[in-house]
């Protein structure tokens, strides 16, 4: 198994970000998922190491990235350790970072090497609000061939309440509780006024509609985070997106951080056969 780290640089403040390929070196190419982590999440949360491992088994390349504002740095990747950038993110931004990964892996200067690529298969996928960011991707991208999403965001403008939005214009900075880390994370007004400013290119609804490449889209019916609605809302836009619904599951499907398992949650793994399933078809 091997796992290459790559350091890029944001077009947002110059910000360095990481991300890494776990692939299993064979000398024949295979295809290359990216995958996009949600909110208040990073490329090693919980079992995603775990879970890059099993893609890479199961014959593809597997690539994850921190988005450039999430919170961690290139030094402390596991850690909120720069909050001001994490109060400085917003949507483009990371739609932004995606772009700046896919153009450096379809680059010379990669460092997988090409022999072990398929990048005509190349496929996107996303958590939660890293799936609203993934299906925007995939909308406008010509290179991405396959989407997958779960539990995935699927309204941005609905992601913050009136009543929110109005005390944050005020006050231009709210605080998310971390319950993990007891941390209290800041929020800049920033990020709503970015979703105004470009708000037609941020509709997830018609980006959903707009998709013309395959689309998986898998949801836990236990999730209390986003609503299972949201996946069969999505087949309501575009009859095209395929639905899989997995029984009990919540929205990390089972996973944790930190996750100290040597197997994946029974819920995830059945995620990642689907979507392994449908990048494979």
């Amino acid at each position: 198994m091997k796992k290459t780290n790559i350091i890029l640089t944001s077009k947002h403040n110059g910000r360095p970000f990481l991300a890494d390929a776990t692939y299993i070196e064979s000398g024949r190419v295979k295809p290359v998922i990216l995958f996009n982590h949600g909110f208040k999440g990073f490329k090693d949360w919980g079992p995603f190491s775990l879970m890059a491992e099993e893609f890479a088994r199961a014959g593809f390349v597997f690539v994850k990235m921190n988005f450039s504002h999430n919170g961690t740095t290139t030094e402390q990747p596991t850690e909120f350790a720069d909050l001001e950038a994490f109060a400085q993110n917003n949507f483009s931004m990371e739609l932004d970072d995606t772009g700046v990964l896919i153009d450096h892996l379809f680059s010379k200067s990669c460092e997988i090497p090409g022999r072990d690529m398929d990048l005509q298969s190349f496929f996107l996928m996303g958590h939660s609000r890293g799936g609203a960011s993934a299906i925007l991707k995939a909308s406008g991208e010509p290179r991405i061939k396959k989407l997958a999403t779960w539990a995935a965001v699927n309204n941005l403008e609905t992601y913050f309440s009136n009543e929110e939005v109005e005390y944050w214009r005020q006050t231009r900075r709210i605080y998310i509780q971390n319950a993990r880390t007891n941390q209290q994370m800041p929020m800049d007004f920033q990020i709503v006024e970015n979703f105004l400013a470009n708000k037609q290119s941020l509709q997830v609804p018609e980006a959903v509609k707009n998709i013309t490449v395959p689309m998986l889209a898998i949801h836990g019916s236990a999730d209390s985070t986003v609503p299972v609605h949201a996946a069969r809302q999505m087949k309501t836009w575009n009859d095209r997106v395929e639905i899989e619904i997995i029984e009990g599951a919540d929205h990390t499907f089972g996973g944790t951080h930190p996750f100290n398992d040597t197997q994946l949650p029974v819920d995830l793994k059945q995620a990642v056969d689907k979507t392994a399933s449908f990048f494979l078809r």
